[in-house]
């Protein structure tokens, strides 16, 4: 490993540390617990931390000072993990990240309250890091939490829909995975002290790698190693989730094929032991090949977007997350 690559593996590492402690810290004190424990829970089950390192990456990456900003870092991944508790909710998940959902090992009510609290805390830690750009970051944070409510309710849409096209579904994930990437770059890049083609640059890398991520989170999920992936493989079709993959093989194909999908839409899912036909078919298809390709371009415009930084070692480093992120197996 080349110095300044080790470096960057060093920052990532340190800095996980440090987002982890600051998440412990905020709910660890806090009363009540039967509020706060189910919170500690989902918090507590690890997680990439991409976010968070998201926004600190961004401070580095002009000129700003890191101090700045771990309070805003723990925000961000509270937000993530209060979509997640929900998401899980309303796809009747089982697992996630290899443990019970918080829905399952406690109840219903439990998780959407102690949801619900994890966005709130996610607001005060919010306003601590603000010092003067209050209501810019408060606008973006807002906003990207809109657009993720946006996002999911198309995706509950789409499952009454017997037919959705690419464009429609890469509109879906710019909303529910790519707009929270966009937004932890953004409020990075202002809480740096980064000016306005910066800011826009960071956010253009977060939407563009949010579009890349959600892609290759849909080929794991027929790829993937489920130990590795911490989630059931092949969920997505026995769910009955229309995703990148499953809407283009819907474009390409024709007869017993087509017929084998539109069972799956007519049935809102299939069974588990129909997941390999239908990973077979993937691959007859080319889609996973299709998808592969998409992963490549969407994290290429992104990496295009920070010619516009002045950091250049940072932009480097943006460029290793992106490559650990499309190379990754969970």
């Amino acid at each position: 490993m080349r110095g300044s690559e080790k470096q960057f593996s060093l920052f990532i590492e340190r800095e996980r540390k440090k987002i982890e402690h600051k998440l412990y810290e905020s709910l660890n004190e806090r009363q009540p617990q039967s509020l706060y424990g189910p919170g500690s829970y989902i918090i507590n089950g690890g997680g990439k931390r991409l976010r968070p390192i998201l926004v600190l990456l961004s401070v580095k990456a002009v000129g700003g000072k890191l101090s700045k900003a771990y309070n805003a870092a723990a925000a961000v991944e509270l937000l993530h993990n209060f979509t997640l508790v929900h998401d899980d909710i309303m796809d009747n998940a089982d697992k996630r990240r290899n443990l019970l959902t918080l829905h399952k090992k406690y109840d219903l009510s439990t998780a959407i309250l102690a949801g619900d609290s994890l966005l709130s805390v996610a607001y005060e830690y919010l306003l601590r890091d603000c010092n003067g750009n209050t209501k810019i970051i408060l606008s973006e944070f807002t906003k990207g939490l809109i657009e993720v409510c946006e996002g999911q309710s198309l995706d509950k849409d789409f499952e009454n829909r017997k037919t959705v096209s690419i464009e429609e579904y890469i509109l879906m994930i710019e909303k529910k995975t790519a707009a929270m990437m966009e937004m932890c770059c953004a409020i990075g890049g202002i809480l740096g002290g980064g000016n306005k083609t910066e800011i826009k640059a960071l956010a253009r890398f977060g939407k563009n790698i949010g579009i890349a991520f959600q892609i290759n989170d849909d080929l794991l999920d027929i790829t993937g190693n489920e130990n590795d992936f911490g989630k059931f493989v092949g969920g997505d079709l026995v769910e009955g989730k229309k995703t990148f993959l499953f809407i283009k093989a819907f474009e390409k194909a024709r007869g017993k094929e087509r017929q084998l999908l539109l069972k799956m839409i007519e049935g809102k899912g299939i069974k588990h032991d129909e997941i390999q036909t239908y990973k077979d078919l993937y691959i007859k298809l080319n889609v996973l090949n299709a998808a592969s390709g998409e992963i490549k371009r969407y994290t290429q415009v992104a990496l295009n977007s920070l010619k516009y930084l002045k950091e250049e070692n940072y932009s480097r480093w943006f460029n290793w997350l992106a490559d650990s992120l499309i190379n990754r197996n969970k």
